[in-house]
């Protein structure tokens, strides 16, 4: 068997139906399915059975445990050359494989990762979320895009990995948040080749409103200082960036509504003082002081308009376009806020990974 799929699952029996009939058309035929269940309350055994003969397809029941000891859990009961860990919400095209298979056959890769898109089927939103997270101008290309600050991170919703390489590993460790990138940066230093396949995307629904959106990358920028915590190298200048954004809205938001409440203010005092001397001058310079309010605005209304331009053209929907503002600012303050949070939780107060975030993602 040359690939083996696995399919960590927890309470999304419809996605993991979607996932398996693109699993029936692929073009490249020698691989296995191992879908792990993790403790779900809505299990897909039913949907998995429909597939028994149209594809070579494990099923197993586990315990929940979270999404990093599942994939370690089916890795363990499969038997493919190459594993292959996708998410449940992904939809392969037909040529997926075939592309895996086409990179690995011309320069062979111990690991390796390819980027994602939005079907024409997502809904707006869906598709506004995936452009906040594959746009260079809000993640900086990092997630498989041609265009990166930072050398690429195989990402676990379609990471493959050599089967011998991911045992002599130790798969995924058990960390809270940032699992997949813990385990990319074990590749690495275990000097195992890496690669980008630029041509092995999948579509990848992720979340399906902006709350569900926020608490997703408000763990990935809590998981980015743990990652450095646990790898001080591995916190780069990109990385930051979310942050800075982050602070320097507040700033803005702050400057700009404190000189609005401060020409509210002059402009009252003035214009109790004009019919006092009868001096209509100073009305005019109170306005003009109360426009100029407005200015800490400006950066944020622009970045606005680039995201905006940016999103209608890629999309061809203003609709999605403008959207994607809306995602893109949950996208870089949800991540930095969390990165703030961990930042104190765990660099100021020196709490461990555990004590600090005792509400975890699964039970």
């Amino acid at each position: 068997m040359k690939y083996s799929l696995i399919i960590p699952v927890y309470n999304r029996p419809d996605e993991v139906d979607e996932l398996l009939e693109s699993l029936t058309g692929q073009t490249f035929t020698d691989f296995e399915t191992v879908v792990v269940e993790d403790g779900s309350s809505r299990p897909c055994r039913d949907v998995v059975e429909k597939y028994a003969g149209r594809l070579s397809v494990k099923y197993y029941d586990k315990p929940n445990s979270g999404p990093g000891q599942t994939r370690n859990y089916g890795a363990e009961r499969s038997s493919g050359e190459y594993l292959i860990v996708l998410d449940s919400d992904c939809v392969l095209p037909p040529g997926y494989l075939q592309a895996v298979d086409d990179e690995l056959r011309g320069e062979p890769a111990d690991a390796f990762g390819g980027p994602d898109r939005a079907h024409e089927s997502f809904t707006d939103v869906q598709k506004a979320i995936s452009y906040a997270m594959t746009s260079f101008f809000t993640t900086g290309g990092i997630r498989g895009g041609k265009k990166k600050m930072d050398k690429f991170y195989p990402r676990s919703f379609n990471m493959g990995v050599r089967a011998e390489v991911y045992r002599r590993l130790g798969g995924f460790s058990k960390m809270r948040f940032g699992e997949d990138i813990d385990f990319s940066i074990r590749i690495f230093k275990a000097g195992c080749s890496c690669r980008l396949f630029p041509d092995a995307w999948v579509w990848h629904k992720r979340r399906t409103d902006m709350k569900k959106f926020f608490k997703q990358v408000h763990n990935s920028g809590i998981a980015r200082i743990n990652l450095y915590k646990k790898y001080p190298e591995s916190l780069k200048l990109v990385h930051l960036l979310p942050m800075v954004f982050t602070v320097g809205a507040c700033c803005l938001l702050l400057a700009a509504l404190v000189g609005w409440v401060g020409s509210v203010w002059i402009f009252q005092m003035t214009h109790r003082y004009v019919y006092a001397v009868e001096m209509p001058g100073l009305m005019q310079h109170a306005a003009v002081f109360h426009a100029l309010s407005w200015i800490p605005l400006l950066p944020l209304l622009l970045f606005a308009l680039l995201i905006c331009a940016d999103a209608t053209v890629a999309n061809r929907s203003l609709k999605i376009g403008v959207q994607a503002v809306g995602a893109s600012f949950v996208q870089l303050t949800g991540y930095g806020t969390g990165f703030l949070r961990a930042w104190w939780q765990r660099c100021v107060r020196g709490k461990d990974e555990f004590s600090a975030f005792e509400k975890n993602f699964y039970k």
